[in-house]
């Protein structure tokens, strides 16, 4: 193996798709996905078990191009393919990474979605029909009202709250710690809710928003409520929980200005991950001006 090649194989792939075991279940689906497909592709090239050089990669980044794949897809495709060539150089398996200098095409950044003021007072108005509801409510509230991350919410335990203080510890990522403030409306939806937990709680039930069975909800369980909760409002289907982040975000940005404050509460570690709300401010501020301004009217 010459200084510039890797090798590909599977056991090698399977080696490498263990040692991610620390990362989310997501990076590594998505890792194993496009690693799949670059052995297929190897091997129509007649490469499966051979040296893999900076050419092969090239041509099948090409391919993926022509075969229609985003800008996105590329990005994350090269990505995992680097950290394989990596994990090969890290424990001498080769002298260097085939993938250095290669360049995936430049990915455009994609605003969040979110909800209009008046829409997210239209969710949490929603009168709660029985205790899974009420439940619903309290995780609704919650998530808006301190910008939790979905693995935030379903995270938490009963004694993460001091609902007499009006905060919550919450853990994010990288295990980091932060303490948040509960607005007066999530904090009498979840005392609501805390009325309603003991009918579902056993003895070793240790999460605060419990499922039927008294076990701690996971995020699909919670991403599949809110969507059918916005169906029966007839609201956007594709309503999400991270939607709701967004929005506590967007809107105390656009009422506060404060975008230091902002990515405390979000527990971001880098300002620049914060950044982006200032983008979709300032999309709100055009918005009014198209809408308000005499001479935008005209424009067409």
């Amino acid at each position: 193996m010459n200084a510039q090649t890797a090798r590909l194989s599977r056991e090698l792939l399977n080696r490498f798709l263990l040692s991610l075991a620390a990362n989310s279940p997501h990076t590594v689906a998505a890792y194993t996905r496009d690693l799949g497909k670059f052995a297929e592709f190897c091997a129509l090239e007649g490469e499966a078990v051979q040296e893999i050089d900076s050419f092969l990669i090239r041509s099948w980044l090409a391919h993926l191009h022509w075969a229609g794949a985003a800008p996105r897809s590329i990005a994350r495709a090269l990505s995992a393919l680097r950290g394989f060539c990596e994990y090969q150089c890290r424990y001498g398996m080769a002298l260097a990474n085939p993938t250095e200098g290669l360049h995936a095409p430049k990915v455009g950044r994609r605003l969040p979605s979110l909800l209009e003021v008046d829409q997210a007072t239209r969710l949490m108005q929603h009168e709660p029909a029985n205790a899974l509801e009420i439940r619903d409510l309290a995780m609704w509230e919650l998530t808006y009202s301190c910008g939790l991350r979905v693995s935030e919410l379903v995270g938490l335990n009963p004694e993460a709250l001091d609902l007499p203080a009006g905060e919550i510890r919450v853990l994010g990522k990288g295990r980091k710690e932060r303490v948040l403030p509960v607005g007066v409306p999530a904090i009498a939806a979840v005392r609501r809710w805390l009325a309603e937990r003991v009918r579902f709680a056993k003895p070793e039930s240790v999460a605060l928003f419990l499922n039927q069975r008294g076990g701690r909800l996971t995020t699909r369980q919670v991403q599949l409520r809110l969507k059918a909760w916005a169906q029966r409002l007839g609201m956007d289907s594709n309503l999400h929980p991270h939607m709701l982040r967004h929005s506590f975000a967007s809107h105390l940005l656009e009422s506060s200005g404060d975008l230091r404050a902002v990515q405390e509460l979000l527990g971001h570690s880098n300002i620049r991950t914060t950044q982006i709300y200032t983008h979709l401010d300032f999309q709100h501020l055009a918005k009014v001006y198209d809408q308000a301004h005499p001479r935008a009217r005209k424009r067409s």
